[in-house]
């Protein structure tokens, strides 16, 4: 469904991506993993259109090429954000946060089908919908924050760094939800460096170094591999 070719990006001199292919198919859950400053974030911000392309790059989400678009025309092309650091608006309830995800044309007619999917990935949110969403944890905040990205009815979720300083438990229960999103037909490209429970959800992953693809496959593969044990998941090469 996400096709990209040969995507390069730079900020000014620095070239951030060099080459990148990828794919994400439908219904499927992809995971880039990778050290900080791999570029992980800028390819989710060129797809979001939040970062130019540069000449050459392709990039298409079911037959619709994304280079060029404005963030909104990338929204209602079907692709929702969730940035790092949520982004959530906290002087408001989480119901008008989960409410200005469902702006997108097509996301006005199933606002309250979206609303009620919603509740029932994040049962916790269902009781705080009149709660200020600056007073909850950071873990129900990211909840409010991917709620809100699914309003806008997208066939494409961007993840970065979901569980980026929640608590284990917390983490814990995030990552379930995530595996939820399956059953509502939205694929997921994500950004994570939890590679472990990552890999554990995923369908496919993409290791990524200098901005450039240095490894993929499926998340089984790259689960047994030896390098990517090593180099992720904190495991010793074995006797």
């Amino acid at each position: 469904m996400l096709e990209l070719r040969n995507v390069s990006a730079a900020y000014g001199q620095h070239l951030a991506l060099q080459g990148i292919d990828l794919e994400v198919r439908e219904g499927k859950m992809v995971v880039m993993l990778g050290a900080n400053g791999a570029g992980k974030s800028t390819l989710l911000s060129v797809i979001a259109g939040q970062v130019p392309a540069r000449p050459g790059s392709e990039a298409n989400l079911a037959g619709v090429d994304l280079l060029g678009l404005q963030p909104h025309q990338v929204v209602e092309a079907g692709i929702a954000l969730v940035p790092e650091g949520r982004g959530i608006f906290g002087a408001m309830t989480v119901r008008e946060n989960l409410l200005l995800g469902a702006y997108p044309k097509r996301a006005r007619a199933e606002e309250r089908r979206s609303l009620e999917r919603v509740m029932t990935l994040f049962p916790k949110l269902e009781e705080r919908l009149g709660q200020m969403a600056g007073t909850m944890s950071g873990g129900e905040q990211q909840m409010v924050a991917i709620g809100r990205a699914l309003m806008s009815a997208p066939r494409l979720l961007l993840l970065d760094e979901p569980s980026l300083g929640l608590s284990p438990l917390m983490a814990g229960e995030l990552f379930k939800a995530l595996e939820r999103i399956r059953e509502i037909e939205v694929s997921v490209l994500f950004v994570e460096q939890n590679a472990r429970k990552s890999l554990a959800i995923a369908d496919r992953g993409y290791l990524i170094e200098n901005g450039t693809v240095v490894g993929e496959g499926t998340a089984e593969a790259l689960r047994a591999d030896d390098a990517v044990q090593q180099a992720y998941l904190g495991l010793a090469r074995s006797a």
